[in-house]
């Protein structure tokens, strides 16, 4: 079976999210131009979480043609402060239930592990995420819902940067997690790249686990180095220096990367990130992943 291609608006997240001049159904209704089969949901999106707002957002997304494969979702399990992690459980069990509600058996619901405060040491942050991921494996497994955690860089809102955003530790944070039908990794190799690490090698060690794929590609802007991103990326929100573009066109070797997905058999989903310049940007990068669909599970 050949993985199925859905898109997410990185371009329209603030508009959605936070500014609120976009609604949800408004992107519903503008992606009915892509060529993409499903349409990737954020939490942010939503105006509510009651039944009725939430089925008709369901009822968007499939009356405008789409499935909706996964909803991203950022759980800040490493807060020093026990009563916000509760919280960060609490929330991400509801988020459960709306990707259930809105994706139906099998959806993926992204997990992450949280920020990487200063204060958390390596092992104390080991702890706390395995602990919150474990809490939440029991619902996801009584819906149906599968947990995917990302190699992730720094979700948007946050001040810093994901707790196990280099390799090692997401290797080492996998290994606290009992393998299990509704857990696994949600691939990013746009995010390995920005950690300084191989997305190539990050794959090779992840493969069997993968569940979900965001098919990006990231640039520093002309000029910046790693080092310079890490020298800023301690502040809310994405450096400046950081930026998106076509799927296909960056440093990610996506030849690699797609076969040895086909090697290991995998039909979940793929989800492009971008649009940062644009509708036609997203189209680009859509055409990209349905050739490469097309040539490497053939």
């Amino acid at each position: 079976m050949k993985p199925k291609i859905s898109a997410f608006p990185k371009c329209y997240l603030d508009t959605i999210s936070q500014d609120r001049t976009m609604t949800v159904f408004e992107w519903i209704e503008m992606a009915k131009s892509l060529d993409a089969d499903g349409l990737e949901m954020y939490e942010g999106f939503f105006l509510s979480l009651e039944q009725e707002y939430l089925q008709g957002v369901g009822s968007a997304i499939r009356e405008a043609g789409f499935e909706m494969p996964m909803l991203c979702c950022s759980p800040d399990f490493t807060s020093p402060d026990a009563a916000n992690r509760e919280k960060a459980i609490a929330y991400q069990q509801d988020m459960i239930r709306v990707a259930r509600l809105l994706g139906g058996d099998g959806v993926v619901c992204r997990v992450l592990s949280g920020q990487r405060y200063p204060e958390v040491s390596r092992q104390q942050g080991l702890e706390l995420a395995s602990e919150g991921i474990k809490a939440c494996l029991p619902l996801a497994e009584e819906l149906g819902v599968i947990l995917g955690i990302e190699n992730h860089y720094k979700d948007g809102y946050w001040r810093y940067p994901e707790f196990a955003q280099k390799m090692d530790v997401f290797l080492d944070l996998l290994k606290l997690i009992p393998e299990s039908d509704y857990f696994g990794v949600q691939y990013d190799p746009s995010n390995a790249v920005v950690a300084g690490d191989d997305p190539v090698g990050l794959l090779r060690e992840v493969a069997p686990r993968v569940v979900s794929m965001h098919a990006s590609d990231r640039f520093l802007v002309e000029g910046a180095t790693l080092d310079d991103l890490r020298a800023v990326e301690d502040s809310v929100g994405y450096a400046e220096i950081l930026q998106h573009g076509v799927t296909g066109k960056g440093l990610n070797d996506y030849a690699t990367i797609f076969g040895i997905l086909r090697e290991q058999d995998y039909s979940g989903w793929i989800s492009i990130e971008d649009g940062m310049n644009g509708m036609e940007e997203m189209a680009e990068s859509l055409a990209f992943l349905r050739q490469s669909v097309e040539h490497y599970w053939s």
